[in-house]
This record gives C-alpha cells, sequence and structure tokens, in this order.
C-alpha cells in the first residue's frame, strides 16, 4: 500500500490560478488545490466553503456569470468543463475519478484509477446536494433537481431528478 501525503490546505493566491476573470468573488473559505489548472471566467461568484479540487493533470473550467454555491465540491482529475450563466447549488458535488475494479486480492482503494470529464454545457442548473459522476454531460438548459444523482447524460433542457436521475420532462419552448 502506498503512504498517504497531505495535499496542503487549499490556501491560494488568485493570481495562481491559469485564468481569473475581472469581477470573481471568493466568499470566505473558498479553498483551491493546484490553481495552476484552474480557471474562472468573467463574474463568477465562488460560495462559502467551496473546495474546487484541481488536480496536476485535468483542469477545471468555470464560464462566465456562473454561480457555484457554498460548500460545492469540484474534484477535476479527470477535467470539468462548466458553461456560461450555470447556477450549481450549494453542496453540488462534481466527480471524474473512480477506482477500476481489480478483483478481490486488491483492496478497492489500492486498485486504478480511472479517469472521465464532467461537462455542464450553458444555461444549466444544479439542484442544491445533487451530484454529478464520472463522464457526464448537463445538456445546455437541462436542470438537475436538489439530490439527484446523475450517473448518465442529460439531454438539454431537460428535467431530472432521483437517484439515479430521471427524466421528468422537457422545460417548454
Amino acid at each position: 500500500m502506498r503512504r498517504f501525503q497531505s495535499h496542503g490546505d487549499g490556501s491560494f493566491r488568485p493570481e495562481d490560478l491559469r485564468g481569473l476573470g475581472a469581477d470573481v468573488v471568493f466568499e470566505a473559505g473558498v479553498r483551491i488545490w493546484h490553481p495552476e489548472t484552474v480557471t474562472l471566467g468573467e463574474n463568477v461568484y465562488v460560495g462559502h466553503d467551496a473546495m474546487l479540487k484541481g488536480y496536476y493533470r485535468g483542469e477545471l473550467v468555470v464560464g462566465r456569470d456562473t454561480w457555484l454555491g457554498q460548500g460545492v465540491f469540484l474534484h477535476s482529475a479527470g477535467g470539468i468543463y462548466i458553461g456560461e450563466r450555470v447556477g450549481v447549488g450549494p453542496f453540488v458535488k462534481m466527480l471524474t475519478s473512480v477506482h477500476d475494479e481489480a478483483g478481490r486480492a486488491v483492496p478497492i482503494l489500492a486498485a486504478p484509477l480511472r479517469f472521465a470529464p464532467v461537462h455542464v454545457e450553458d444555461d444549466a442548473d444544479l439542484g442544491v446536494g445533487s451530484i454529478l459522476l464520472p463522464g457526464v454531460r448537463v445538456g445546455r438548459g437541462a436542470q438537475v433537481g436538489a439530490g439527484a444523482v446523475v450517473t448518465r447524460d442529460v439531454p438539454p433542457y431537460a428535467v431530472v431528478a432521483g437517484n439515479p436521475a430521471k427524466l421528468l420532462r422537457m422545460r417548454p419552448e
């Protein structure tokens, strides 16, 4: 088993980010790891105690006019791409890696990691506490209900909810 090591406390300076648009708001308690892999567009709000886990091999890109609620947890090992005018509710989680099955002889923690990006297209909205799993795409203008677990792609303008998230309806024209 490998030895664990600290990843640090997530302290950062805004100038350390790969890209930082004008008028970005960082509330108290925001932490960013690997800021050199994080790009935030113009007029982005990052809520209290948000954890933006940049990663040495992935990137985290957030488009302009996007709101990241308090307590969000974004782990961008496989890449996270959030469009423009997106609402990311409080305590939303986005994960981009998972341990592969390696058989019973290998502890899950020691199994190889598989990476897959998460994409959230423009004008989408993610409800409080929703979870997006590796490899999913939330289409333009889609709405994900509070507490939903998104395990597969969400079509543009769809409304989904539940665990796993299921299509409830399409948003009207």
